[in-house]
Protein backbone atom coordinates (compact mmCIF):
# COMPACT_ATOMS: atom_id res chain seq x y z
CA UNK A 1 0.00 0.00 0.00
CA UNK A 2 1.54 3.47 -0.67
CA UNK A 3 1.78 5.90 1.29
CA UNK A 4 -0.91 8.61 1.95
CA UNK A 5 1.30 11.48 0.52
CA UNK A 6 1.82 9.27 -3.10
CA UNK A 7 -1.75 8.68 -3.64
CA UNK A 8 -3.75 10.19 -6.04
CA UNK A 9 -7.16 12.05 -4.53
CA UNK A 10 -10.07 13.86 -5.43
CA UNK A 11 -11.09 17.16 -4.63
CA UNK A 12 -14.36 18.98 -4.03
CA UNK A 13 -14.64 22.83 -3.62
CA UNK A 14 -17.86 24.76 -2.42
CA UNK A 15 -18.67 27.95 -3.42
CA UNK A 16 -22.41 29.25 -2.62
CA UNK A 17 -24.29 32.17 -1.33
CA UNK A 18 -24.74 33.08 2.31
CA UNK A 19 -28.12 34.74 4.35
CA UNK A 20 -28.46 36.06 7.63
CA UNK A 21 -29.21 32.76 9.36
CA UNK A 22 -26.05 30.53 10.43
CA UNK A 23 -28.19 27.95 10.75
CA UNK A 24 -29.16 27.58 7.50
CA UNK A 25 -26.03 28.38 5.97
CA UNK A 26 -24.80 25.27 8.00
CA UNK A 27 -27.31 23.41 6.78
CA UNK A 28 -26.35 24.38 2.97
CA UNK A 29 -22.67 23.59 3.38
CA UNK A 30 -23.83 20.20 4.72
CA UNK A 31 -26.12 19.11 2.18
CA UNK A 32 -23.10 20.48 -0.91
CA UNK A 33 -20.95 18.44 1.26
CA UNK A 34 -23.26 15.62 0.51
CA UNK A 35 -23.56 16.17 -2.86
CA UNK A 36 -19.33 16.46 -3.26
CA UNK A 37 -19.03 13.26 -1.53
CA UNK A 38 -21.80 12.32 -3.95
CA UNK A 39 -19.29 12.64 -6.89
CA UNK A 40 -16.57 11.07 -5.48
CA UNK A 41 -14.61 13.87 -3.79
CA UNK A 42 -12.11 12.76 -1.13
CA UNK A 43 -11.10 15.82 0.69
CA UNK A 44 -13.99 18.61 0.74
CA UNK A 45 -12.99 22.92 1.41
CA UNK A 46 -15.47 25.24 1.96
CA UNK A 47 -15.11 28.99 2.16
CA UNK A 48 -13.82 31.05 4.36
CA UNK A 49 -16.44 32.03 7.33
CA UNK A 50 -19.47 30.36 5.64
CA UNK A 51 -21.43 29.88 8.51
CA UNK A 52 -22.21 33.81 8.14
CA UNK A 53 -22.75 36.67 5.85
CA UNK A 54 -18.98 38.15 5.75
CA UNK A 55 -19.37 40.47 8.79
CA UNK A 56 -16.22 42.32 8.91
CA UNK A 57 -17.88 44.89 6.84
CA UNK A 58 -18.52 46.59 9.80
CA UNK A 59 -17.15 47.20 13.18
CA UNK A 60 -19.86 45.81 14.89
CA UNK A 61 -18.80 44.20 18.62
CA UNK A 62 -22.59 42.70 18.78
CA UNK A 63 -21.24 40.28 15.63
CA UNK A 64 -18.49 38.82 18.41
CA UNK A 65 -21.79 36.33 19.38
CA UNK A 66 -21.10 34.85 15.45
CA UNK A 67 -17.96 33.28 17.00
CA UNK A 68 -17.96 29.44 18.29
CA UNK A 69 -15.77 26.86 20.21
CA UNK A 70 -13.24 24.88 17.97
CA UNK A 71 -14.39 21.85 18.78
CA UNK A 72 -18.21 23.35 19.05
CA UNK A 73 -21.10 23.48 17.30
CA UNK A 74 -20.05 23.90 13.83
CA UNK A 75 -17.07 21.13 14.04
CA UNK A 76 -19.06 18.54 15.98
CA UNK A 77 -22.09 18.82 12.81
CA UNK A 78 -19.33 18.61 10.13
CA UNK A 79 -17.48 15.56 12.16
CA UNK A 80 -20.18 13.58 12.19
CA UNK A 81 -20.72 14.44 8.39
CA UNK A 82 -17.24 13.51 7.21
CA UNK A 83 -17.38 10.37 9.36
CA UNK A 84 -20.57 9.32 7.53
CA UNK A 85 -19.42 10.20 4.09
CA UNK A 86 -15.24 9.04 4.72
CA UNK A 87 -14.44 12.65 3.89
CA UNK A 88 -12.05 15.02 5.26
CA UNK A 89 -13.29 18.79 5.28
CA UNK A 90 -11.45 21.19 6.02
CA UNK A 91 -14.19 24.55 7.45
CA UNK A 92 -13.36 28.39 8.12
CA UNK A 93 -14.89 29.64 11.03
CA UNK A 94 -14.70 32.32 13.51
CA UNK A 95 -13.22 31.45 16.53
CA UNK A 96 -14.19 32.21 20.00
CA UNK A 97 -10.78 30.86 21.77
CA UNK A 98 -11.44 33.01 25.36
CA UNK A 99 -13.72 35.90 26.25
CA UNK A 100 -12.43 39.05 24.22
CA UNK A 101 -9.59 36.55 22.06
CA UNK A 102 -11.45 35.34 18.53
CA UNK A 103 -9.41 34.06 15.67
CA UNK A 104 -10.21 33.44 11.88
CA UNK A 105 -9.77 29.68 11.79
CA UNK A 106 -9.70 26.81 9.58
CA UNK A 107 -10.72 23.73 11.23
CA UNK A 108 -9.39 20.16 9.52
CA UNK A 109 -11.60 17.17 10.13
CA UNK A 110 -10.44 13.90 9.15
CA UNK A 111 -12.67 11.62 7.32
CA UNK A 112 -13.02 9.50 10.31
CA UNK A 113 -14.57 12.37 12.26
CA UNK A 114 -11.40 13.05 14.10
CA UNK A 115 -10.75 17.05 14.43
CA UNK A 116 -7.12 16.88 13.31
CA UNK A 117 -6.40 20.29 14.05
CA UNK A 118 -6.63 23.76 13.14
CA UNK A 119 -4.87 26.58 11.27
CA UNK A 120 -5.58 30.07 12.59
CA UNK A 121 -4.90 33.03 9.72
CA UNK A 122 -1.79 34.67 10.56
CA UNK A 123 -1.81 37.54 8.04
CA UNK A 124 -5.38 39.74 9.05
CA UNK A 125 -6.30 42.69 6.14
CA UNK A 126 -7.54 45.99 7.20
CA UNK A 127 -9.26 47.83 4.13
CA UNK A 128 -12.52 49.68 3.47
CA UNK A 129 -15.50 47.15 3.97
CA UNK A 130 -12.68 44.51 5.64
CA UNK A 131 -12.10 45.55 8.76
CA UNK A 132 -10.80 42.05 9.94
CA UNK A 133 -8.40 43.26 12.61
CA UNK A 134 -11.30 44.54 14.77
CA UNK A 135 -12.29 41.09 14.93
CA UNK A 136 -9.35 38.75 14.61
CA UNK A 137 -6.24 38.05 16.50
CA UNK A 138 -3.54 36.66 14.09
CA UNK A 139 -2.92 33.31 14.37
CA UNK A 140 -0.27 31.62 16.28
CA UNK A 141 -0.29 28.41 14.58
CA UNK A 142 2.36 28.78 12.34
CA UNK A 143 2.11 27.66 8.74
CA UNK A 144 1.06 23.88 9.16
CA UNK A 145 0.57 20.38 7.36
CA UNK A 146 -2.24 17.85 8.46
CA UNK A 147 -1.70 13.95 7.51
CA UNK A 148 -5.47 12.84 5.85
CA UNK A 149 -6.60 9.71 5.52
CA UNK A 150 -6.31 10.85 1.69
CA UNK A 151 -3.11 12.68 1.66
CA UNK A 152 -0.80 15.28 3.46
CA UNK A 153 -2.62 18.95 2.45
CA UNK A 154 -1.77 22.69 3.70
CA UNK A 155 -4.44 24.98 4.52
CA UNK A 156 -4.19 29.09 5.10
CA UNK A 157 -6.75 31.28 4.66
CA UNK A 158 -7.85 34.05 2.39
CA UNK A 159 -5.50 37.45 2.99
CA UNK A 160 -2.78 34.67 3.57
CA UNK A 161 -3.15 34.31 -0.44
CA UNK A 162 -0.67 37.05 -1.04
CA UNK A 163 2.17 36.14 0.21
CA UNK A 164 4.76 33.79 -1.23
CA UNK A 165 6.07 33.32 1.99
CA UNK A 166 3.10 31.64 3.70
CA UNK A 167 2.91 29.02 0.39
CA UNK A 168 6.38 28.52 0.40
CA UNK A 169 6.66 27.48 3.99
CA UNK A 170 3.18 25.43 3.71
CA UNK A 171 4.79 23.90 0.74
CA UNK A 172 7.79 22.96 2.66
CA UNK A 173 6.09 20.81 5.11
CA UNK A 174 5.49 18.08 2.68
CA UNK A 175 1.96 19.04 1.58
CA UNK A 176 0.40 17.92 -1.87
CA UNK A 177 -2.01 20.80 -1.97
CA UNK A 178 -2.58 24.14 -0.64
CA UNK A 179 -6.32 25.36 0.19
CA UNK A 180 -7.24 28.51 0.52
CA UNK A 181 -10.97 29.46 1.89
CA UNK A 182 -11.92 32.99 0.81
CA UNK A 183 -14.38 35.39 0.82
CA UNK A 184 -13.27 38.13 -1.63
CA UNK A 185 -15.01 40.63 -4.19
CA UNK A 186 -15.83 43.72 -5.46
CA UNK A 187 -16.62 47.49 -3.75
CA UNK A 188 -19.09 48.16 -6.29
CA UNK A 189 -18.44 51.56 -7.34
CA UNK A 190 -15.06 50.23 -8.37
CA UNK A 191 -16.01 47.18 -10.46
CA UNK A 192 -15.90 48.83 -13.47
CA UNK A 193 -12.58 50.07 -13.77
CA UNK A 194 -10.78 47.82 -11.31
CA UNK A 195 -12.25 44.53 -11.14
CA UNK A 196 -11.06 42.71 -14.18
CA UNK A 197 -7.55 43.70 -12.62
CA UNK A 198 -8.32 42.57 -9.57
CA UNK A 199 -9.60 39.09 -10.24
CA UNK A 200 -7.01 38.77 -12.67
CA UNK A 201 -4.28 39.31 -9.69
CA UNK A 202 -6.27 37.36 -7.25
CA UNK A 203 -5.98 34.86 -9.83
CA UNK A 204 -2.24 35.15 -11.07
CA UNK A 205 -0.70 35.46 -7.07
CA UNK A 206 -1.88 31.76 -6.65
CA UNK A 207 -1.31 30.38 -9.65
CA UNK A 208 2.02 31.95 -9.27
CA UNK A 209 2.69 29.66 -5.65
CA UNK A 210 1.38 26.77 -7.66
CA UNK A 211 4.09 27.24 -10.11
CA UNK A 212 7.14 28.26 -7.49
CA UNK A 213 6.70 25.39 -5.12
CA UNK A 214 5.36 23.04 -7.83
CA UNK A 215 2.56 22.00 -5.93
CA UNK A 216 -1.59 22.03 -6.14
CA UNK A 217 -3.28 25.31 -5.20
CA UNK A 218 -7.08 25.76 -4.68
CA UNK A 219 -8.86 28.74 -3.61
CA UNK A 220 -12.77 28.56 -2.35
CA UNK A 221 -14.45 31.94 -2.48
CA UNK A 222 -18.55 32.73 -2.03
CA UNK A 223 -20.65 34.63 -4.37
CA UNK A 224 -23.34 36.88 -4.15
CA UNK A 225 -23.78 40.84 -2.88
CA UNK A 226 -23.67 41.50 0.92
CA UNK A 227 -24.53 44.35 2.97
CA UNK A 228 -26.64 47.88 2.11
CA UNK A 229 -26.20 49.01 -1.85
CA UNK A 230 -24.53 51.73 -1.18
CA UNK A 231 -21.86 50.27 0.69
CA UNK A 232 -21.72 46.41 0.20
CA UNK A 233 -19.44 43.54 -1.00
CA UNK A 234 -20.46 41.24 -4.20
CA UNK A 235 -18.15 38.22 -3.89
CA UNK A 236 -16.49 37.09 -7.45
CA UNK A 237 -16.48 33.53 -6.95
CA UNK A 238 -14.18 32.00 -9.31
CA UNK A 239 -13.09 29.41 -7.17
CA UNK A 240 -10.49 27.08 -8.81
CA UNK A 241 -7.65 24.51 -8.80
CA UNK A 242 -4.65 24.93 -10.04
CA UNK A 243 -2.24 22.12 -11.24
CA UNK A 244 1.63 22.37 -10.31
CA UNK A 245 2.59 24.18 -12.89
CA UNK A 246 -0.37 27.07 -12.07
CA UNK A 247 -2.61 25.57 -15.02
CA UNK A 248 -6.32 26.03 -14.20
CA UNK A 249 -7.72 22.54 -14.13
CA UNK A 250 -11.48 23.76 -13.13
CA UNK A 251 -12.88 27.06 -12.37
CA UNK A 252 -16.69 28.57 -11.33
CA UNK A 253 -18.71 31.50 -12.73
CA UNK A 254 -18.90 34.81 -10.68
CA UNK A 255 -22.83 34.57 -9.26
CA UNK A 256 -23.54 30.95 -9.37
CA UNK A 257 -23.44 28.41 -6.50
CA UNK A 258 -21.07 25.57 -7.53
CA UNK A 259 -19.24 22.30 -6.41
CA UNK A 260 -15.87 21.91 -8.37
CA UNK A 261 -14.26 18.57 -8.63
CA UNK A 262 -11.44 17.45 -9.59
CA UNK A 263 -8.60 14.74 -9.21
CA UNK A 264 -5.28 15.59 -8.27
CA UNK A 265 -2.14 13.22 -9.94
CA UNK A 266 0.27 13.32 -7.15
CA UNK A 267 2.59 12.30 -10.02
CA UNK A 268 2.16 15.53 -11.84
CA UNK A 269 4.09 17.34 -9.49
CA UNK A 270 7.30 15.00 -9.33
CA UNK A 271 6.92 15.82 -13.14
CA UNK A 272 6.49 19.66 -12.27
CA UNK A 273 9.81 19.28 -10.34
CA UNK A 274 11.69 17.25 -11.86
CA UNK A 275 11.58 19.64 -15.18
CA UNK A 276 11.45 23.10 -13.24
CA UNK A 277 13.45 22.04 -10.17
CA UNK A 278 12.83 25.93 -8.25
CA UNK A 279 13.15 23.89 -4.83
CA UNK A 280 16.45 22.47 -6.09
CA UNK A 281 17.77 25.67 -6.95
CA UNK A 282 16.71 27.96 -4.01
CA UNK A 283 19.60 29.69 -2.27
CA UNK A 284 18.53 29.29 1.29
CA UNK A 285 22.52 30.50 2.63
CA UNK A 286 21.17 34.04 0.81
CA UNK A 287 17.80 34.45 2.08
CA UNK A 288 18.70 36.30 6.04
CA UNK A 289 17.20 39.43 4.95
CA UNK A 290 13.35 37.92 4.34
CA UNK A 291 12.56 38.26 7.93
CA UNK A 292 13.14 41.89 7.90
CA UNK A 293 10.81 44.40 7.48
CA UNK A 294 12.35 46.64 5.37
CA UNK A 295 15.84 46.83 4.09
CA UNK A 296 17.84 50.21 3.57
Amino acid sequence: MAFASDRNFRVGLVQMSCSLDPADNLQKAVEKTRQAAAQGAQIICLQELFRSQYFCRDENADLFDLAETIPGPSTEALSKVAKELDVVIVASLFERRAPGLHHNTAAIIDAGGELLGIYRKMHIPDDPLFFEKFYFTPGDTGFRNFDTKFGRIGVLVCWDQWYPEAARISAMGGANILFYPTAIGWHPAEKAEYGPAQLSAWQTIQRSHAIANGIYVAAVNRIGFEGPAERGLEFWGHSFLADPFGQVMIEAASDTEEILIADCDVKRMDEVRRNWPFLRDRRIDAYQDITKRWIG
